[in-house]
C-alpha cells in the first residue's frame, strides 16, 4: 500500500477543506507544495486518465491562467503542450491534487471520488 500524495497550496481553502477531511476519515497521507514541488509527468497522466481528460487538470479560475488567455488557446495545443504547460507552474493546476500510486487521482477536492479512490487503495 503506498501512501496517497495530496498537492496542495497553503492559502487555498479547499485544500484545507480537503486535508480537514481526510483526517476526520482516518487517512494518512503526505502534502508537497504544488507551487515547489510540482507533480510529475506521470503523476500527471495517472490523473487525466482518473479524470477522463487532461483539461481537467489546469486550474480556470486561477489568475495565471486567465492571464495565459488559456481559455482560447488550450483546445488548439497538442497534448504534450497541454503537459509541458501543467509542469511549468504549480498556479496552473487545479488543486488540491490528490495522486494515488498506482490507483488513480483526482484535481479538486470531491469526497465521492476522493473516498472511492481513497477505499480502493485501503481495502487492498
Amino acid at each position: 500500500m503506498t501512501t496517497p500524495i495530496i498537492y496542495l497550496y497553503d492559502r487555498c481553502s479547499t485544500c484545507q477543506k480537503a486535508l480537514k477531511w481526510l483526517d476526520s476519515q482516518g487517512y494518512t497521507y503526505e502534502t508537497r507544495p504544488i507551487k515547489e514541488a510540482l507533480p510529475s509527468l506521470p503523476e500527471l497522466q495517472l490523473v487525466a486518465t482518473s479524470m477522463g481528460e487532461i483539461r481537467k487538470l489546469f486550474n480556470s479560475s486561477g489568475m495565471l491562467y486567465r492571464e495565459m488567455g488559456l481559455s482560447a488557446e488550450l483546445p488548439a495545443l497538442s497534448e504534450d503542450k497541454k503537459y509541458a504547460l501543467l509542469q511549468s507552474d504549480g498556479m496552473l493546476i487545479r488543486r488540491p491534487f490528490l495522486v494515488v500510486e498506482g490507483t488513480g487521482g483526482w484535481a479538486g477536492f470531491r469526497e465521492k471520488q476522493w473516498g472511492e479512490l481513497l477505499s480502493e487503495e485501503f481495502s487492498s
